[in-house]
């Protein structure tokens, strides 16, 4: 990963409803959900949820795929694997006390 989109994933993660949304995704696995499930799961309006979404996959974290006529979500969690190790290797210099941190 590099600067820019290191700095476009944390600025869509940087919203409370959004992390939220990530986490839902997360634990959705490789099933995903639907824009009304993640929509219920964040407590959140569909046109909110779908919003958010945008976001998430313009800043490349989420992607989605037709199903029929709804679209479903996942959560793409190379480009989350990325920013983790963007900053443990990029931005903290590979750190032993960062990378410590990481195994506890």
């Amino acid at each position: 990963m590099n600067e820019p989109d290191a700095l476009k994933a944390f600025a869509a993660l940087s919203n409370e409803s959004r992390l939220r949304l990530v986490k839902v995704l997360v634990e959705a696995g490789a099933a995903g959900l639907s824009a009304g499930e993640v929509a219920e799961r964040i407590s959140a309006a569909p046109s909110r949820a779908s919003f958010h979404l945008t976001a998430l996959s313009e800043a490349g974290l989420v992607r989605s795929e037709r199903e029929s006529r709804s679209i479903r979500y996942f959560v793409r969690l190379d480009a989350m694997g990325g920013l983790v190790q963007y900053l443990l290797e990029d931005c903290c210099g590979g750190n032993s006390l960062v990378r410590e941190c990481c195994r506890g």
